[in-house]
């Protein structure tokens, strides 16, 4: 199914962090686009000045995040499809064009896993996140790159004011090429246990990006991996509460992260700086991919909770040393 339903607004609130009009004239999609975090990475791109479609199984979920984002004075509409079908990620893309005239920027946020362990993994279980993480982001960049990006030679996503080959009005055919593709996979990179299936299924998406990124540089298309660490959203509720109550205790920062947090690196990846990181794929975990276990480590915490500190010589403080730089003696 795939319906029409455009909001515009009088021109959106501006991001916190991003100069208004980052990505003006810029179109993007975003599937898994209905809930968490891919809700908020359409809402800041939204922000910053794109024209944002929101693709999901689901039609309530995107008519809300359409909704927020009219409300915000953006523009947004939403196609439900599912990605995990060759037909409805051609589909999907199609729908963009024909609406818009454009894509500039692919956000793969759709994915999923249960917890479980390893052992406990049947086939059915593990086709069905290897089809929605692997086989969902490889359909929808193929349909990206084949209806709306290739061909660019580097002008996609140039300067973020619509204008160029490709038309930012929504007319015309508008397929210049080039782009950004975003791929949201996950951190830890050391081993999730409970979650081995979508750790592999991860994995192989940030494979995937590097080895696009090489072969579709020479279009203009940016490929770009996106690792989410542990993120305060609705997909937490269905985990054991032990394992929530355990989650930012694991994490050196000691927090979750933010759904906004997130979003401002989806948008800092869809913007022209965003360009240069391709091939890579960016952390976003608060250092928990430095770290497996408690934080603090068990038996290097003072009473309170706290990492202890060495304390500093009364020389150094009356000689006014740099706060935790020590003589090459006392470092090793």
């Amino acid at each position: 199914m795939s319906t029409k339903e455009t909001s515009r607004g009088p021109g959106p609130s501006p991001s916190e962090i991003f100069a208004p009009g980052l990505l003006g004239g810029q179109v993007a999609l975003v599937t898994g686009g209905g809930t968490g975090l891919g809700r908020g990475s359409a809402i800041e791109l939204a922000r910053c000045g794109a024209a944002v479609v929101v693709a999901g199984r689901r039609e309530e979920p995107l008519r809300r995040t359409v909704g927020e984002i009219a409300e915000l004075g953006g523009v947004a509409d939403w196609v439900a499809g599912d990605v995990r079908q060759v037909e409805d990620a051609s589909r999907l893309v199609a729908t963009v064009l024909e609406r818009h005239g454009r894509l500039d920027v692919l956000v793969n946020n759709a994915g999923g896993q249960y917890f479980t362990p390893a052992e406990a993994i049947v086939a059915k279980g593990w086709r069905a996140v290897w089809r929605l993480n692997v086989d969902g982001t490889v359909n929808m960049s193929r349909a990206a790159y084949e209806q709306a990006m290739r061909g660019g030679g580097g002008g996609g996503n140039r300067d973020g004011d619509g204008g160029g080959d490709r038309g930012g009005d929504g007319g015309g055919d508008g397929r210049g090429g080039g782009g950004t593709i975003v791929n949201v996979t996950l951190s830890p990179h050391h081993g999730m246990p409970g979650m081995a299936h979508s750790g592999s299924a991860r994995a192989a998406v940030e494979a995937l990006t590097r080895e696009l990124a090489a072969r579709w540089a020479e279009d203009g298309i940016a490929v770009v991996a996106a690792a989410a660490g542990h993120f305060d959203t609705e997909a937490l509720d269905k985990y054991p509460e032990v394992i929530r109550a355990g989650t930012a205790r694991s994490i050196p920062a000691q927090r979750l992260g933010t759904v906004q947090e997130h979003a401002w690196l989806v948008a800092l990846l869809a913007s022209p700086l965003g360009r240069s990181f391709s091939g890579s794929v960016v952390t976003l975990d608060g250092a928990r991919d430095n770290w497996f276990g408690p934080w603090p480590p068990p038996g290097m915490a003072g009473e309170e909770g706290e990492v202890p500190a060495e304390a500093r010589r009364e020389g150094a403080r009356k000689g006014g040393a740099r706060e935790g730089a020590g003589t090459p003696e006392e470092a090793g």
